[in-house]
């Protein structure tokens, strides 16, 4: 949460801080613990419905893609298409507590102190489409990232077991779960890569900083604030 702050208002103004610590620094100087911390509700929100989505519905999707519709398919397509499709309804559920986060976390001063009251500005102000407005660059970022991240850890897990040797189930708790562990971290640095762009992207599109980033980008949705 308050490595994401930071990461935030990095991407919008890449001159507000000069490194990550300065960063922190500078937040907790000013605006103490609450404002490191800043933007935790929509966070916690968003992320609990993305990640219920999201791995709900890869594994039914793995199920009718691998199971049923295409039972001979290649199984790292099978990871691809079931992980696209997961984050693609996952992200639904998410974007709209993005945006607010997103807004909280790069205006100054702050376009608002809580879940609830940045909710009720966006959509007194836009309607329900403002909370939307950053959907395309999320599916952007979220997508290829999921679609890496499931692909990698299914396929490096199996070479682990591979290359040992033995099946999973011969190992205990503790070593499956250290294979899965390795296999995260892998993944995990793919996912990085390949999602940074359009994460820029995502903080800058719903940055509310003066009104000029949403103008920049959406000059016809947007107006000035109030």
């Amino acid at each position: 949460m308050a490595t994401a702050d930071v990461k935030c208002r990095r991407q919008v103004d890449p001159k507000i801080y000069s490194s990550n610590i300065s960063a922190w620094r500078s937040i907790y100087a000013k605006e103490g613990l609450r404002g490191v911390f800043f933007g935790w509700g929509p966070t916690f929100v968003g992320y609990s419905f993305q990640g219920a989505g999201k791995y709900g519905f890869y594994e039914s999707f793995k199920y009718l893609y691998g199971e049923r519709l295409f039972p001979n398919m290649n199984k790292t397509a099978v990871f691809l298409g079931a992980s696209a499709s997961a984050e693609f309804l996952a992200d639904l559920a998410l974007c709209p507590f993005e945006a607010i986060k997103v807004r909280m976390q790069t205006s100054l001063p702050p376009f608002a102190g809580s879940l609830r009251e940045g909710w009720t500005k966006v959509v007194e102000k836009e309607g329900i489409a403002g909370l939307y407005k950053g959907l395309y660059p999320l599916w952007g970022r979220q997508i290829p990232y999921t679609m890496v991240k499931f692909a990698t850890f299914e396929t490096t897990v199996a070479y682990i077991y591979k290359t040992l040797g033995k099946p999973k189930e011969s190992y205990g708790k503790l070593q499956q779960t250290g294979v899965s562990f390795l296999g995260g971290y892998i993944a995990g640095i793919g996912c990085a890569v390949i999602s940074h762009p359009a994460d820029v992207m995502v903080s800058k599109l719903n940055s509310d900083r003066k009104g000029m980033m949403w103008r920049f980008c959406y000059p016809v949705l947007t107006t000035p604030n109030s």
